[in-house]
C-alpha cells in the first residue's frame, strides 16, 4: 500500500505542475494535490486487492481528513505550512491505521490475511500515539494562535501622538500588516533609527486602527498607507522597513511595498519579513538572507531570490535583507551608515546598548540547524498548556526595544508565559521616541495574573510598579545591559535554560557574553506526552478487558425444562 501511494503521488505531480501552474506552489493547494495523488494510487492498488468501495472510501478519508483539519487553521494563520505536513502525515497514518482495525476481517480474509501480530502492534502503535498527538497538536494550535491574538474590538481607533516631522530629514517607514506585526522586527529598527534624530521614523498600516504586535502589545500606526503619500508629497519614503508579520499576503501591504521599490526606496527586510519583501517581489533578482529556520522553504517558494546563509545582514544594492530578529539591528545600522555615516551608527549601537556592531560589514554567523538540544522546542509547543499569566505594565517613556523584550521572548517558540498589556490606568502609553501603545487591560481590571513584568530601565530605577493581585514585580531591566539580557535571563531563571537557550538562538543573539543559569531541563514536561501515550494504552487495554468480558458472558440456561416424557 505505502509503495502505491508514492507511485500515485509522483505518477501525477506532472499532471498539477501542468494543470495547476502557480497555484500548485501554494501549500494548501500543493497538500490536498499530493493527499489525491496518495489516494489514487491507494485505492487502485486496494480494488486490484479485491477490496470493497466502502473501505476503500474510508481509506481515502483516513488520508485526506487529517490535512483538512490542519488546513483550517493554517488559514487563519494559525498553524504553519510545517505543522500542516508534518503533523498532516502523523494523523494520517494514525488514521488509516484505525481503518484498517475496523475493517480488520477485509485484512485478514483470503489474499489480505493480516498477521494477527500486527493487527495487535497496530492497535498498539495507534493507542500509544492518538493522545500525545491528538492533545500536543491542539495546544500547538492554541500556542500559535495566542501570539498574535487580536485586541478586542473598540468603537473607534486612539489618535496616535503627534511628533515633530522634518522635510529636509530622510523618512523612514516601518510597515505594519493589518493582521500583525512582530514586535521584535517593528521596534527594534524603529529605536535605532529614531535614537539617530537623523530620521523622521514612522510606522504605517493599511487602515488607522491599532495593530497587534507579537505577544498582544497593541500599537497605533502613526500613518496610513494612504495619509503616508500625502504626508510626503507623493514622493516614496526613503527607507521601508518590512518586519514578520502572521499572513505575508496582505493585498494592501504587498502592493505598497512594490509601490515603494518601484519608487527608489530603500528596503529593509528583517526576519521573516523577508518573506513579505519576496512575496511582493521586491527580491526578486537580488541576494538575501532571513532567519535560518524558515531558508530552505523559502528558497523553495521563491526560487528568484538568491538565499544566503550564515550571515546578519546582506546589503544588494536598493534591498538590505537581515537574518533572525536581532539581526534586525545589524541590518538597520548598515542603513545608517548608508544615509548618514559611520559614526552616526556607532553612536546609535551605544545607545541601544547593542555590542555587536561591526563597522561597513555585517559579521558571519553559524549556520544554525535543528538539534537534538533543540527538541525543547516541541514540548514547549505541543505540551506547554499550563503557562503562567504574565502582566507587563506598559509606562511612559519606555524604550522601544525594551518593551519589544518580553513580548517577543517569552511568547513565541518558548511560551513561557501568556502576556497581557497592562496599564497602571492609562488608555494609552506613550514610547520614549513617541510611538503610542494601547494596553488590553488595567491593573485594577486585569484578570488574574501569575507575574507582573516591569519593561524598562527607568521604571526600575524608579521602582514605582504598584502592588496589585499580591504580586511582587519583576523589573526586567534594572540591570544595565541590552534590553534582551533581562528577559532571556529571567526564562533560565524561572522556566530553564533550555528554554531560554533556544529562544536565544531563534533570535539569533549571541549570548556568549552573557551568562544563562537557572533550572535544567524540564523532566516533568518531558513526561507529559509519555504520560498522554500510557493512558492512550491503558484505555486500549481497558476496553479489550470489556470486550472480552462480554464476548465470554456465559449462556444463561432455561431452568422451566419441560417435564420429561413417561
Amino acid at each position: 500500500m505505502v509503495v502505491a501511494m508514492l507511485v500515485g503521488m509522483f505518477a501525477l505531480r506532472p499532471l498539477w505542475a501542468l494543470t495547476l501552474p502557480g497555484a500548485i506552489e501554494r501549500t494548501d493547494v500543493r497538500t490536498l494535490a499530493m493527499a489525491t495523488g496518495m489516494a489514487i494510487g491507494m485505492a487502485v492498488w486496494m480494488r486490484v486487492r479485491g477490496h470493497g468501495w466502502a473501505g476503500i472510501g474510508e481509506m481515502t478519508t483516513a488520508m485526506y481528513a487529517p490535512f483538512i483539519v490542519l488546513l483550517v487553521p493554517y488559514w487563519f494563520g494559525a498553524v504553519s505550512a510545517g505543522v500542516v505536513m508534518t503533523g498532516g502525515h502523523v494523523l494520517m497514518v494514525i488514521a488509516m491505521v484505525a481503518v484498517m482495525l475496523r475493517r480488520r476481517s477485509e485484512y485478514t480474509h483470503g489474499g489480505h490475511r493480516l498477521p494477527r501480530a500486527v493487527v495487535r502492534i497496530g492497535a498498539v502503535v495507534l493507542a500509544l500515539a492518538i493522545l500525545p498527538v491528538s492533545v500536543g497538536a491542539t495546544v500547538a494550535t492554541m500556542n500559535k494562535r495566542s501570539v498574535y491574538a487580536p485586541p478586542a474590538p473598540s468603537p473607534g481607533a486612539p489618535a496616535p501622538a503627534s511628533r515633530p516631522f522634518d522635510p529636509t530629514l530622510p523618512t523612514a517607514v516601518v510597515v505594519l500588516g493589518a493582521e500583525g506585526a512582530h514586535a521584535g522586527d517593528t521596534l527594534g529598527p524603529f529605536e535605532v533609527l529614531a535614537v539617530t534624530g537623523r530620521f523622521n521614523v514612522l510606522t504605517a498600516a493599511p487602515t488607522p486602527a491599532p495593530v497587534a504586535l507579537t505577544g498582544g502589545l497593541d500599537l497605533v500606526p502613526d500613518v496610513t498607507f494612504e495619509s503616508l503619500t500625502t504626508r510626503l508629497g507623493g514622493r516614496a519614503a526613503d527607507v521601508v522597513v518590512v518586519p514578520a508579520m502572521p499572513r505575508t499576503d496582505e493585498p494592501a501591504v504587498l502592493d505598497f511595498l512594490r509601490r515603494q521599490a518601484d519608487d527608489g526606496a530603500l528596503i529593509l527586510s528583517v526576519c521573516v519579513g523577508g518573506e513579505v519583501a519576496a512575496a511582493a517581489g521586491v527580491l526578486d533578482g537580488h541576494t538575501a538572507t532571513s532567519h535560518w529556520y524558515y531558508l530552505d522553504g523559502l528558497e523553495k517558494d521563491f526560487p528568484d531570490v538568491r538565499w544566503q546563509r550564515g550571515v546578519r545582514y546582506v546589503d544588494d544594492g536598493q534591498v538590505i535583507s537581515t537574518a533572525g530578529v536581532l539581526s534586525g539591528i545589524d541590518g538597520t545600522l548598515r542603513v545608517i551608515e548608508r544615509l548618514t555615516d559611520t559614526q552616526v551608527a556607532a553612536a546609535a549601537a551605544q545607545a541601544v546598548g547593542w555590542r555587536h556592531y561591526s563597522p561597513g560589514t555585517p559579521l558571519p554567523i553559524p549556520v544554525q540547524r535543528f538539534g537534538a538540544g533543540d527538541a525543547i522546542a516541541a514540548l514547549n509547543q505541543s505540551y506547554r498548556w499550563d503557562a503562567p499569566t504574565a502582566g507587563v505594565l506598559l509606562t511612559e517613556g519606555v524604550g522601544e526595544l525594551e518593551l519589544a523584550s518580553p513580548f517577543t521572548t517569552y511568547t513565541e517558540a518558548v511560551y513561557a508565559a501568556r502576556t497581557l498589556a497592562v496599564s497602571s490606568g492609562a488608555t494609552t502609553v506613550r514610547s520614549r521616541h513617541g510611538l503610542t501603545f494601547v494596553p488590553r487591560a488595567t491593573l485594577a481590571d486585569a484578570p488574574q495574573l501569575d507575574r507582573l513584568l516591569v519593561p524598562g530601565a527607568a521604571a526600575a530605577a524608579r521602582h514605582d510598579a504598584p502592588t496589585t493581585h499580591d504580586l511582587q514585580p519583576t523589573y526586567l531591566h534594572a540591570t544595565p545591559g541590552f534590553a534582551f539580557d533581562g528577559p532571556l535571563r529571567d526564562i533560565a531563571t524561572n522556566v530553564d535554560v533550555p528554554s531560554a537557550a533556544w529562544r536565544a538562538k531563534l533570535l539569533e543573539y549571541p549570548t556568549g557574553d552573557i551568562t544563562l543559569t537557572g533550572r535544567g531541563w524540564p523532566w516533568e514536561r518531558t513526561l507529559r506526552p509519555v504520560v498522554l501515550a500510557l493512558a492512550g494504552l491503558a484505555l486500549l487495554a481497558g476496553g479489550l478487558a470489556v470486550h472480552r468480558r462480554r464476548t465470554r458472558r456465559p449462556v444463561q440456561q432455561d431452568d422451566h425444562r419441560a417435564p420429561a416424557a413417561v
